[in-house]
């Protein structure tokens, strides 16, 4: 059985993405870096990029990451705000 987590990418007033993700890969400013499920509690400055979502149904989302962001992964989901 594959191991998820809540994943939540949202923009000021609109959500994104909401639901269980596989696993989430985003431009880090240190860094590209991929979440997956039980990853340790942490938060990230996000720079100009792409986040690739792949969905537990095994849908791929791709979001352009424009003017940067945050991201907290902590408590077994992880929030990215664009």
């Amino acid at each position: 059985m594959t191991k998820t987590f809540h994943l939540t990418v949202a923009r000021v007033g609109e959500n994104i993405f909401d639901g269980e993700a596989v696993s989430v890969t985003l431009p880090g400013s240190e860094g590209v870096f991929t979440v997956l499920a039980g990853h340790e509690p942490f938060v990230s400055e996000l720079k100009e990029g792409e986040a690739r979502i792949e969905a537990v149904n095994g849908e791929k989302h791709h979001v352009p990451i424009h003017d940067g962001g945050v991201a907290e992964i902590s408590g077994g989901q992880a929030t990215v705000l664009l």
